[in-house]
Formats: C-alpha cells, sequence, structure tokens
C-alpha cells in the first residue's frame, strides 16, 4: 500500500420519504465530490429508514432498475466516485424477505460488490422502553465480503455489526486495511457506544474506518444518533458531525498506515483460538 485517498462519510436523517431522502443524500454526495473525494459511504437505510411497506420496497430493488439501486449506480457513474450506498432492502426472490444489502459502485457505475448484514438488531433498550426486531423485516446474511479498490482492500459491514469483534478480525486477516459500518446506530446506544465501537475496531485491526450514521435525534419512533465519523488506524478521530445532516472529508494515508503497523504488529502476533 502507499499514497493517500480522500474519502467521505454522508450524515442524513432519513425522515423525508424515498424521494425526499435520495434528493438529500444526493446533495451530500456532489459536495462531497466536488471537494475532490473518490469514495464515498452512506448510511444505513439510507434510503427508506422508516418505510411502512417495507415489503414493496423490496420488491421494488429486486433488480438493478430499483429506485435506489439505479440511483446510486447514476449517482457514483455522474460524480466519477466510488460510492457505498449504505444498506438498500433486496429479497433473493420476488415476495420473500429481503437481506440488508450494503452495495459498493465502481466510478463507472457498475455494482462491484455487496455485502448482506449478517447480525440483526434484536434487542429491548431500558432507555426509553423501545423494542428493535428487525428480523421481523429482513433476514441475515451469513457471508463476510469485501472489495478491491485501487491500492486498498475495504471490509464490509454494518451497523449492528459493529459489536462483533471477529467479523472485523476475518476482514482484517482477509487484508482489509480500511472497513466501512454504514449504520442507523439509535440515539440510546449511539450516546453510549459508538464512538468507542469504532475506535476499538480501528486499533485492534490497525484499519482506517468509515462510518456514516443516520442522524435524527428527534424521532418519534427511532431516534438516531449521528456523529458519523473517519478514525484512523490509530483511533484518531480524523472527521465526525453531530446530529445535523452533512458530509465529513478525511485523507487516508496508507504509507502512515503501514509505518504503524510495523511499529506495532500486533496483527502478526494473534494466536488463533476455535471460539
Amino acid at each position: 500500500m502507499s499514497g493517500t485517498w480522500l474519502v467521505a462519510v454522508v450524515q442524513v436523517a432519513g425522515n423525508r420519504g424515498l424521494t425526499g431522502n435520495l434528493e438529500a443524500a444526493a446533495h451530500w454526495l456532489e459536495r462531497a465530490a466536488a471537494q475532490g473525494a473518490r469514495l464515498v459511504a452512506l448510511p444505513e437505510n439510507f434510503a427508506y429508514h422508516g418505510e411502512r411497506d417495507l415489503a414493496r420496497a423490496a420488491a421494488a430493488e429486486h433488480t438493478p432498475q430499483g429506485p435506489a439501486r439505479a440511483f446510486l449506480a447514476e449517482r457514483a457513474r455522474a460524480l466519477k466516485i466510488w460510492l457505498l450506498g449504505g444498506t438498500v432492502p433486496i429479497p433473493p426472490r420476488p415476495g420473500d424477505k429481503p437481506f440488508a444489502a450494503s452495495l459498493l459502485f465502481s466510478p463507472a457505475g457498475e455494482e462491484v460488490a455487496r455485502y448482506d448484514k449478517i447480525h440483526l438488531f434484536d434487542v429491548e433498550l431500558p432507555e426509553g422502553g423501545r423494542s428493535y426486531r428487525e428480523s421481523r423485516d429482513y433476514r441475515p446474511g451469513d457471508a463476510p465480503a469485501w472489495a478491491d479498490l485501487p491500492g486498498f482492500r475495504l471490509g464490509l459491514s454494518v451497523c449492528y455489526d459493529l459489536r462483533f469483534p471477529e467479523l472485523y478480525r476475518k476482514l482484517s486477516r482477509e487484508g482489509a486495511t480500511v472497513l466501512a459500518v454504514p449504520s442507523a446506530f439509535t440515539l440510546a446506544t449511539g450516546r453510549a457506544h459508538w464512538m468507542l465501537l469504532l475506535r476499538a475496531r480501528a486499533v485492534e485491526n490497525l484499519c482506517y474506518v468509515l462510518a456514516p450514521n443516520l442522524a435524527d435525534r428527534d424521532h418519534p419512533r427511532r431516534p438516531t444518533w449521528g456523529e458519523s465519523a473517519i478514525v484512523d488506524p490509530w483511533g484518531e478521530v480524523l472527521a465526525r458531525l453531530d446530529g445535523e445532516e452533512g458530509m465529513a472529508l478525511a485523507e487516508l494515508d496508507f504509507a502512515r498506515q503501514e509505518a504503524l503497523r510495523r511499529a506495532l504488529p500486533a496483527l502478526e502476533h494473534r494466536r488463533l483460538f476455535q471460539c
């Protein structure tokens, strides 16, 4: 690895319905591309957050001509960027429960990688008494995924995956040097754990972490935390947002990453155990 990449994370509220959500995403994508970002990442559920008829949305996204998938392909091609499209609900067959699929598009507008979220968020949160049952709407994926971009390997993950370090260890063992975590972290868990977990995944794998998050702290049913961030392999937060919509840019310096890995060769010191 050598050289640098300017990357960006986009933060949107995801509360405007499909058309409004895509318009908001397009605005910040254009801002990021205009400032030179080569890779831009959108949050989990950037298009369909709060969608009441998820089955209808998933049916529409079954083919690459679906609204969100076509939007991602067109924006990547028009802006000449690598574009990570948070998640889109994609069923294995029309009418089936969908996967939460994270999709990577090349500057040619080609869908070059896909990761189906493995860990589904089924929890009862003590703060506010909120219940989340992601498995009611989605089916889990069953395999890690990564993609090769010019000069580095990008490891793919989504939101609740962040609490399962073994997934990121697998990605780093497969050569990932940058980890993507598009998310819709809740207000309660985001306040308590979001940045802590991002920095931990960065430090323990000596990887850069790109973490775009939905931000709607005042949503009456499903408030999301925001604080999208880019973290370096030493745990330093290179860029972050607060609770408002926007985008944040940072430069990934792969020579610095190599130097850190040489100075602290923890990845070479691993002793593997059967879990």
